[in-house]
C-alpha cells in the first residue's frame, strides 16, 4: 500500500509538474523542507540521552564515508536515471524521499504493527501522507521520486518480514527515542539542503540510525556497572 501511493503520487506529480511554473515549485518545496526540519526538530527533541545522538549521528558519519556509501548512491541513481530518464534533481529527489520516508517512528511501529499484529492502521496514514509528498517531490524534483517507491518496498517489506524478531524494539521506548532522535537530525539536514543553505550527504549519515541502539545498549551497560561499583 505505500509503495503504491509512492508510486501513484510521483507519477501524478511527474504529469502534472511540467505544467507548473517554476517559481510555484520553489514556494512548495521550500515549504516540504521547513516542514520536514520541523519533524526533525521534533524527533530530536525526543532524545533522553543527547550524548547518544551526537555520537551517532558523528561516528555514523565517518563510517558512512569509510564505506563509501555516498559513492554507492550516487552509482544507483545515476544508473537508475539513465533508464528513467530525469534531470539535474534526479539523485537529489531519490536520496530526499528515500530518507523522508523510510526514516522515523511510525515507519518502524507501523511495519511492526502490520507483521505482528496484522494491523495497518499507522501504515495507512503513512501511505497517505507519503504519497502527498511524493506528488510534491516529484514535481518539483523529477523522476528519482519514482524509484523511492521500489526502496519503500524492499526497506519496509524486510521489516515487516521481520517484526515478530524486531518486536522487543518497538517496547523499547529509549531505544526508539534515540534512533527517533538520530533520524531527526537527518531530517533537519535534508532540510538544510533543499532549503539551499548547504549540500549535506545525508546518505553518508546513515550508519547513525544503526549505531544509536548499540550507544542504547553500551549507555545502560556502563550505567549498570557504575550502579555496581557504588
Amino acid at each position: 500500500m505505500n509503495t503504491a501511493t509512492v508510486a501513484a503520487g510521483a507519477t501524478l506529480g511527474l504529469e502534472v509538474g511540467n505544467h507548473v511554473p517554476q517559481n510555484y515549485k520553489e514556494v512548495a518545496i521550500s515549504g516540504l523542507a521547513l516542514c520536514a526540519g520541523l519533524i526533525g526538530v521534533r524527533m530530536f527533541l525526543q532524545s533522553k540521552n543527547a550524548i547518544v545522538v551526537v555520537a551517532s549521528v558523528a561516528l555514523g558519519g565517518v563510517l558512512g564515508m569509510a564505506l563509501g556509501i555516498a559513492g554507492g548512491v550516487d552509482s544507483f541513481a545515476e544508473w537508475c536515471r539513465q533508464r528513467l530518464g530525469g534531470g539535474s534533481t534526479f539523485n537529489e529527489g531519490l536520496i530526499t524521499t528515500s530518507v523522508l520516508f523510510c526514516v522515523g517512528p511510525m515507519t518502524l511501529l507501523g511495519c511492526l504493527q502490520d507483521g505482528v499484529e496484522g494491523k495497518i492502521d499507522l501504515l495507512a496514514i503513512k501511505s497517505t501522507l507519503d504519497g502527498i509528498g511524493a506528488f510534491f517531490f516529484a514535481a518539483t524534483l523529477g523522476a528519482g521520486v519514482l524509484v523511492t517507491a521500489g526502496i519503500v518496498l524492499v526497506f519496509q517489506g524486510a521489516i515487516t518480514l521481520a517484526a515478530r524478531s524486531l518486536q522487543r524494539l518497538a517496547k523499547d521506548e529509549q531505544l526508539l527515542a534515540e534512533t527517533s532522535a538520530v533520524g531527526g537530525a537527518l531530517m533537519l539536514g535534508i532540510s538544510i539542503n533543499m532549503l539551499n543553505l548547504r549540500s549535506l550527504r545525508m546518505e553518508t549519515y546513515l550508519p547513525a540510525l544503526v549505531l544509536a541502539p548499540c550507544f542504547v545498549w553500551l549507555a545502560r551497560k556502563l550505567e549498570a556497572r557504575k550502579e555496581e561499583t557504588v
